[in-house]
């Protein structure tokens, strides 16, 4: 298989050494396109046996599977711009947040496209992805791309395209939410007079067993936070703080309005 990513940043190039760590592609198989002529040698550095491309420079593109990286605000330029036509048997990945397969089968004149939301941790081989495909296309082929994603992660097929918006907001965007509070709990130890680093030190080591109790516990989320949180206790204080100050709904809010907005980049 003879694989292209189209916009060689953070996600298309994890993607990248995710494929090749799994030999799931030959390193002279993978085509990298940049539109950013200061990122080739860093790019070339990298991926010495691949090849390295800039946009601009792309009049034939033989790659079974063409993956799209791109900013979905950079989408409508990209495919103005495209200076070689996808051949009939070509499969497009996009994993641009909000595009609908639609909007790409449009602008791109071809068919085959499967709509994905990778998230962050994927640089680690740890990420979930959310997946979905236009009709039509060979069931090979959709197993194909499955292999590949879970080459960086977990993947989830999802047959409603609109819950892709939903997946951006909670999975795509997640990350930083949990940074977020991270950060707020480090600062939070830093003004209580404990040094910086201990205090990340802390809080990363107690996220990484909660998140194991979550996985590991039968208990669900509403048990392990009363095991925690005893009558008139410290935690209870905290609790009940969140509670008055509609934490909740603070959270919940703010991840929705994300959903809205991976609406509005289809345009």
């Amino acid at each position: 298989m003879k694989i292209a990513i189209l916009g060689a940043g953070n996600m298309g190039l994890s993607f990248s050494k995710s494929f090749l760590k799994y030999d799931l592609i030959k390193p002279e198989n993978l085509h990298l396109i940049t539109r950013n002529p200061e990122k080739l040698s860093r790019i070339s550095e990298a991926f010495p046996s691949s090849q390295i491309s800039l946009f601009e420079d792309v009049r034939e593109l033989s790659a079974d599977l063409i993956i799209l990286a791109v900013k979905p605000q950079d989408f409508q330029s990209v495919a103005h711009n495209f200076k070689f036509s996808l051949q009939e048997g070509q499969m497009i990945l996009s994993i641009m947040a909000g595009i609908t397969i639609e909007k790409i089968q449009k602008a791109l004149n071809h068919q085959l496209v499967v709509r994905a939301m990778p998230n962050s941790p994927t640089l680690l081989g740890m990420g979930i992805t959310g997946y979905t495909s236009a009709e039509g296309i060979p069931f090979g082929k959709l197993i194909n791309i499955e292999r590949l994603l879970n080459s960086t992660g977990r993947s989830v097929y999802l047959e409603n395209e609109e819950l892709l918006d939903g997946v951006t907001a909670l999975s795509g965007s997640g990350p930083a939410y949990f940074y977020y509070i991270v950060d707020a709990m480090i600062q939070a130890g830093i003004e209580m007079g404990i040094e910086e680093n201990l205090s990340k030190l802390f809080v990363k080591q107690t996220m990484l067993g909660a998140y194991h109790l979550i996985n590991n516990s039968e208990k669900n989320l509403g048990e392990l936070i009363q095991d925690v949180a005893s009558k008139g206790g410290t935690t209870e204080a905290a609790l009940q703080t969140f509670k008055e100050n509609n934490f909740t709904e603070i959270l919940k809010k703010g991840i929705l309005n994300a959903e809205k907005r991976a609406r509005e980049l289809n345009g």
